[in-house]
């Protein structure tokens, strides 16, 4: 169902949502990207513990943002903080990251990544930082929608994960302009 999305600071509550988006938008996106057993062996209940614990330890530094629809159904999530240095190239300017923005794949397409996005600028603004980074597999479409949304790439790597290297690119968004 195609509908406006209310972007507000999750809470606990939206764990069970947050959970379920994670692992349906892993499947439907990373499905022969990331080796298939780790893809069926997430479940929602082990990502719902997970992010129930995150959200009640977020608080300002690491806000986490849900897409919720009118009728009361969560269609995205996103978060962002402080970037993590040891994953950036030496004297990089990005001081602010955005670690997840994840859509179900129901709704993908309208607008919901958009605005969940910049709801994370917006706070990374508000705690002073000027740059923004976000990491993406190399061979993940989504990257198609970061460059949409203005970012560019700054920087890449190789990853180890579930027995797998996956290339990573890094976009970077300048927050002053």
């Amino acid at each position: 169902m195609r509908g406006d999305a209310t972007i507000r600071p999750a809470t606990p509550d939206d764990g069970e949502a947050i959970a379920q988006i994670h692992v349906d938008a892993w499947r439907a996106t990373y499905a022969g990207i990331i080796p298939d057993t780790y893809l069926v062996s997430m479940n929602a209940g082990q990502q719902r513990q997970i992010w129930r614990q995150t959200l009640r330890g977020s608080g300002r530094r690491y806000p986490v943002f849900v897409a919720e629809l009118v009728d009361g159904e969560i269609v995205g999530f996103a978060n962002c903080g402080p970037a993590r240095r040891r994953m950036l190239p030496r004297r990089s300017p990005y001081d602010g990251e955005v670690y997840t923005l994840y859509v179900a794949p129901d709704h993908q397409g309208q607008g919901h990544g958009s605005r969940l996005l910049d709801a994370c600028f917006g706070t990374l603004r508000s705690q002073d930082k000027t740059a923004a980074v976000l990491w993406v597999l190399a061979a993940n479409p989504a990257r198609f929608f970061y460059e949409a949304q203005g970012g560019r790439k700054v920087a890449e790597r190789i990853e180890k994960f579930a027995g797998a290297e996956l290339e990573e690119l890094a976009f970077g968004w300048d927050l002053t302009a």
